[in-house]
């Protein structure tokens, strides 16, 4: 549980919050090309300033509901760690809310809830104000093979566009 500045931002009507330090940029909606054979939670790859990422619907990846996107969904860059490697990688977030101080004093660890739930991505539960932020560990939102799995996937697109 890390102290710092968070990026905050809505999933239905709950806050999540990313460390500042892993967001490369918050851009807004664009064209998704579909990959195939990727898991329903990836929703496809982007061209961003000639570097195709891939992009992950985290509604989806977090076993939500699908929503159709709004003027306010965005996909939030972030730079991930996998095994010494550097991913770029697109989420795409109901909408961004601000970015917040937290404070040690204000993060509790996620609650237990047996084996059975995986909370591992889950840093803490910040108390900010009146609210709940749940803060995510950026790099374990996906698991590594995951991880490696698009990145396959991003090499194979980045050929296609070459």
């Amino acid at each position: 549980m890390s102290a710092g500045k968070y990026l905050t931002f809505k999933l239905g009507p709950e806050s999540y919050g990313i460390g500042i330090l892993k967001v490369q940029e918050i851009i807004g909606m664009m064209a998704v090309t579909r990959m195939p054979r990727t898991p329903a939670y990836v929703r496809g790859v982007v061209n961003l300033r000639g570097k195709v990422i891939p992009v992950l619907d985290l509604r989806l990846k977090f076993g939500m509901e699908g929503r159709q996107d709004t003027d306010r969904t965005c996909i939030i860059v972030v730079q991930l760690q996998s095994t010494g490697t550097v991913i770029t990688m697109g989420i795409i977030v109901d909408e961004v809310s601000e970015v917040l101080d937290v404070t040690t004093a204000q993060i509790e660890p996620p609650p237990s809830f047996g084996v059975a739930v995986d909370v591992s991505f889950i840093m803490g539960m910040g108390k900010v104000g009146q609210k709940v932020v749940l803060l995510l560990d950026a790099d374990r939102i996906l698991m590594s093979q995951e991880l490696a799995a698009i990145g396959s996937g991003q090499a194979v697109a980045e050929e296609a566009a070459a």
